[in-house]
């Protein structure tokens, strides 16, 4: 059975690459070893499609040519700073990037789940369901008023 656990310079670790809406409802998640850098993650994250949102915000892991193709392809603004050692800078929206916050808050949230930060299951698939049923709770939790 896959585990997706890798091995970085932190020791063996896993990394959760997820999309959030604007209200910090999962969207999409996909679960790799510690080694796998966020970037080679975005075609999977954004292969099923995500009901044609504006714009997609992202830290500057994402911030490569073809991703931001990927992302205009998808219909939407890339909302990515360029990295400090970038050639030519991509100027980017200062006021839709402090919505970045909200998918911070969510891995927060997650991180409050013991279960989750300290990853107990061995398997992929059973850390997987345990992200989604992290999910439900925050979408029952929200949604209550």
């Amino acid at each position: 059975m896959a585990q997706d656990i890798g091995c970085s310079r932190g020791g063996r670790t896993s990394k959760v690459h997820a999309i959030v809406d604007e209200k910090g409802q999962l969207v999409q998640v996909v679960i790799t070893g510690g080694q796998v850098r966020d970037s080679q993650v975005i075609p999977a994250l954004l292969e099923d499609g995500l009901n044609n949102p504006l714009a997609i915000v992202g830290g500057k892991a994402y911030g490569g040519a073809s991703i931001r193709q990927r992302i205009a392809d998808e219909g939407a603004l890339a909302v990515i700073p360029s990295k400090s050692n970038a050639r030519t800078p991509i100027p980017h929206d200062k006021n839709l990037y402090r919505m970045r916050n909200i998918v911070e808050r969510f891995f927060c949230k997650m991180k409050d789940m013991r279960r989750l930060a300290t990853r107990f299951e061995k398997l992929s698939r059973n850390f997987l369901a345990m992200v989604h049923i992290f999910a439900i709770r925050q979408w029952s939790i929200e949604s209550t008023p």
